[in-house]
């Protein structure tokens, strides 16, 4: 039998209320020890919690939802209590003098919903991304794949494929009558259209994009503004600036969010070819190490000697001595402000060109080299002539959408995902 586990579920308190679950075959007994009784089934009930001995813990709000129509597919029990730490303390080591009865690990609950099928895998993951999503982009992807957008796809997808290995196997069994001698006419067509909607799904921008951000890295020589800049941008004076070449001596980042899209930006040392100092040389290597990985750098040295694709940007427009440009993307002063919130505008409409669009599933890194193989597999039964090396492929495609909503997967893999939720989810 399954432990009954146990855990505050809302924020840390104190707070006005906090809610503690208890899932398990053991919920209904220890609400009823706890309450005096179960109440009606999805129904609030008030109540006064009190210890065996009588002692009294909290008068609280208390649910009993018999499972398994529940959140974790099992019994399943809440008490709404205030939210003072002294009253969650006592109720928590009420519940675990219980037997059978102990404290929830991290991710818990939702690993039991999935065992017990109430949510599939990518379910799980965009549920994870949800908890973490800071950004209005991010909640509204998280929101779609936790939702079950990105799981209906994949179903509909495996019903198609499914179909047509019935049509194979049709074929392989029953070869020698007449109705059955050859595959429907327009078979590989609609294997060709399959292929070609994974395609669209892969060409699709990626679930990194939006938990790890936009990245805009800010490169040129010494003394050209660039954290001042960054300063500006991120809205903090999270960089030392100072006359002196050199100040920068490493690659110094912070995440924010413009218009509700993540970005991170990079501050660099200042690139010149000789410097004396051995710690600034670390730091210039580091600097173009950080140029390779940008998603876009703002270029604020000479014009014309930035790297491919950079913004040519002439960050003193309000000195006289700045760096003057023929043909700017932008001409900005981070310390009068003139021209910054252009700057960010622009930045903002690229970033969100190059991240999922609102409301859209994106695919993570798993999810992304799993549809990849259901579409090398259906390239390959497209490709085959023997009906038993179609079934074969055809039967590859299937594993890889089985491992996507979770039919198959590993139990490493399944740790490290709901290792990523709290103690009470």
């Amino acid at each position: 039998m399954a432990d009954t586990i146990f855990a505050l579920s809302s924020g840390s308190p104190p707070a006005a209320i906090a809610v503690v679950r208890v899932s398990g075959p053991q919920a209904g007994a220890a609400l009823a020890a706890l309450a005096g009784g179960l109440p009606k089934p999805r129904m609030a009930s008030y109540r006064t919690l009190r210890v065996s001995r009588g002692t009294v813990l909290d008068q609280a709000l208390v649910l009993w939802f018999p499972g398994s129509r529940t959140a974790t597919g099992e019994d399943l029990a809440e008490l709404h209590l205030h939210g003072g730490r002294a009253v969650v303390a006592a109720v928590e080591a009420a519940l675990a003098d219980m037997p059978g009865l102990r404290r929830a690990e991290p991710g818990e609950f939702t690993r039991r919903a999935f065992a017990h099928g109430r949510i599939d895998l990518a379910e799980a993951e965009g549920l994870a991304d949800l908890l973490s999503a800071e950004t209005e982009l991010q909640r509204r992807s998280a929101i779609a794949m936790a939702g079950g957008a990105f799981s209906r796809q994949v179903e509909g997808w495996r019903e198609r494929v499914l179909m047509a290995s019935a049509q194979v196997e049709a074929v392989l069994d029953f070869g020698d009558e007449d109705d059955v001698a050859e595959l429907p006419s327009d078979f590989a067509e609609r294997l060709a259209g399959l292929a070609t909607e994974l395609s669209d799904w892969l060409a699709r921008p990626r679930a990194e994009a939006l938990k790890e951000g936009f990245r805009v890295v800010l490169a040129g020589p010494p003394n050209a503004g660039k954290s001042t800049l960054f300063n500006a941008l991120v809205e903090d004076e999270a960089a030392i600036t100072a006359p002196l070449a050199g100040t920068t001596r490493d690659v110094l980042t912070r995440a924010v969010a413009i218009g509700g899209v993540p970005f991170v930006f990079a501050d660099t040392a200042g690139l010149r070819d000789e410097s004396g100092d051995e710690i600034e040389v670390i730091g210039i290597a580091r600097a173009r190490a950080a140029l390779d990985r940008a998603d876009l750098v703002l270029w604020l040295g000479p014009e014309g000697e930035g790297p491919a694709g950079c913004w040519e940007i002439a960050a003193q427009c309000d000195r006289e001595e700045g760096a003057a440009k023929t043909s700017p993307r932008h001409s900005v002063s981070a310390v009068t402000g003139e021209g910054l919130d252009g700057l960010r505008r622009d930045l903002v409409n690229v970033a969100a060109r190059a991240m999922p669009r609102p409301g859209d599933a994106a695919l993570n890194q798993r999810q992304h080299a799993l549809l990849a193989q259901a579409q090398a597999a259906l390239r390959d039964a497209l490709r085959e002539s023997d009906p038993l090396l179609v079934a074969e492929a055809l039967r590859l495609v299937r594993v890889a959408f089985d491992a996507l909503i979770g039919r198959a997967t590993t139990e490493d893999m399944l740790d490290a995902l709901f290792g990523r939720f709290c103690i009470g989810k």
